[in-house]
């Protein structure tokens, strides 16, 4: 089940929320429960016992750990194993087969056998979720928490359990104690969700469409459009994801962080990963990367310590080499940036820095999305040989000229700050009331006529 699905919409938003409020308030986090966990079921019944045991396990290891430091006693086995148990999950749900398919390419290991693993949607990010908590309860940055069905709550939560955002738990830690509903946050969050229902039905899906049609078109100007294109549709598809999970969060008395802050006006890569995708990047940097000394041990072990944070991240997004080529791609660039690029970047205006990086980005996003190296190549080849294009990429590119055009400026802060305006004074609850019952007539006609919908993160 989708956000963007009528079954969701229609069905299980409004009964969940008609449960929701019905129920007394000591009941709430039942109700999260019990829905959240019929959320995961529809689309993955297999699974369910699987989210059920990261549950439990968690649970318990969070009370191990809180009772040892209680006591004076030394707590990191508890920890430690609290990290290997949910990595050894993640590790062979997600990356058995990787690893049997890699050293199958050894000498004298032809035959080994393949692990045929079916991945668990959304297990990157619940895992991930339940290790910040035995980590935070173990630094003492968060209480532990003794309510069982409250602590199911935080890691099953459906509006960010598929796709994120990754929620800390000491960042929710008092919200699910001590949460309070109000009308003007129910009201942001139905309009944030509202607009990232439109990013991803009415931008991110058009672009798709587009892309996939431009990959087998010939010429360089299919090549480049095309590009642009999957680097604008990744962007709405996620960022209008999480703008829905936050707005969702919201209806229900959350409040979440931001995990989008305009990545492709940024005028470095490293001001890039700190608007893209922020919860990722905030989670590796608090876990990962100042664990193992951030920047605090000299130039040569930070630059080492990116490196490592960086292949990290390129096989937490998937397992295939393309995705541990991304992740040197990123840690390369960040090295360079720290070394010299930075300072050289700095000494150009801010449209000449912001131009390049978008191109640098772009030409990542096709890293990210190619599996097969081969095709990878080829692609890369038609974005740099010069060769002409056909007619019906004219049409196509006309065709898709506007929405394009209006994609490029909705990745600006500009129709933000525009419509701040326009929402100001006392027609400005009309003008929202407006925009608000539009969007939704555009979702719902857009739902009925579309077949193309995907998530592109639902597979991480």
């Amino acid at each position: 089940m989708v956000f963007s699905s009528a079954v969701f919409l229609f069905f299980f938003l409004p009964v969940t929320l008609a449960a929701y409020y019905c129920a007394p308030r000591r009941w709430r986090n039942a109700v999260l429960l019990a829905v959240s966990l019929f959320f995961y079921g529809w689309g993955e019944p297999a699974y369910l016992l699987l989210m059920l045991a990261v549950i439990l396990l968690n649970y318990a290891f969070g009370r191990v750990i809180a009772s040892r430091r209680a006591e004076g006693k030394d707590a990191k086995g508890a920890l430690a194993l609290s990290v290997i148990v949910n990595l050894a999950l993640l590790g062979w749900f997600k990356y058995a087969g990787f690893v049997a398919g890699s050293l199958r390419l050894l000498p004298g290991l032809g035959a080994l056998p393949i692990p045929a693993v079916a991945l668990p949607i959304g297990i990157s990010f619940y895992i991930f979720q339940s290790m910040s908590y035995t980590i935070d309860v173990y630094r003492g940055d968060a209480p532990v928490q003794r309510d069982l069905v409250r602590f199911g709550t935080y890691v099953a939560l459906f509006p960010q359990l598929i796709a994120g955002p990754i929620v800390r738990y000491k960042d929710v830690a008092e919200q699910l104690d001590n949460r309070r509903e109000t009308r003007e946050r129910f009201a942001a969050g139905v309009w944030l969700f509202v607009l990232g229902l439109g990013k991803k039905l009415l931008l991110a899906n058009p672009m798709g469409q587009l892309w996939e049609s431009l990959q087998t078109q010939p010429g360089t100007l299919a090549a480049w459009v095309g590009m642009v294109a999957y680097t604008l549709q990744i962007y709405y598809d996620f960022s209008g994801y999480s703008d829905m999970a936050i707005g969702l969060g919201r209806l229900f008395g959350f409040e979440f962080k931001i995990n989008f802050d305009y990545p492709y006006i940024s005028r470095s890569v490293t001001e890039f990963w700190r608007r893209w995708h922020i919860s990722l990047s905030t989670w590796f940097r608090e876990y990962v990367y100042i664990p193992l000394g951030g920047n605090r041990r000299g130039k040569a072990r930070q630059l080492l310590n990116l490196l490592i944070v960086w292949l990290l991240t390129g096989l937490w997004h998937g397992a295939s080499w393309n995705f541990v080529l991304w992740g040197l791609y990123y840690a390369v660039l960040l090295t360079l940036e720290k070394l010299f690029l930075g300072k050289w970047l700095e000494k150009l205006p801010g449209p000449c820095r912001a131009a390049p990086v978008f191109f640098t980005v772009a030409l990542g996003w096709m890293l990210f999305y190619f599996e097969d190296l081969s095709a990878l190549g080829a692609f890369l080849a038609r974005l740099f040989t010069l060769t002409a294009r056909s007619a019906h990429v004219d049409s196509l590119l006309l065709a898709y000229l506007p929405l394009l055009l209006a994609a490029l400026l909705g990745a600006t802060p500009l129709p933000k700050r525009l419509a701040g305006r326009v929402l100001q004074g006392k027609s400005g609850a009309i003008w929202q009331l407006v925009i608000l019952v539009a969007l939704l007539l555009l979702c719902t006609a857009s739902l009925a006529t579309q077949s193309y919908n995907p998530f592109i993160y639902f597979r991480f």
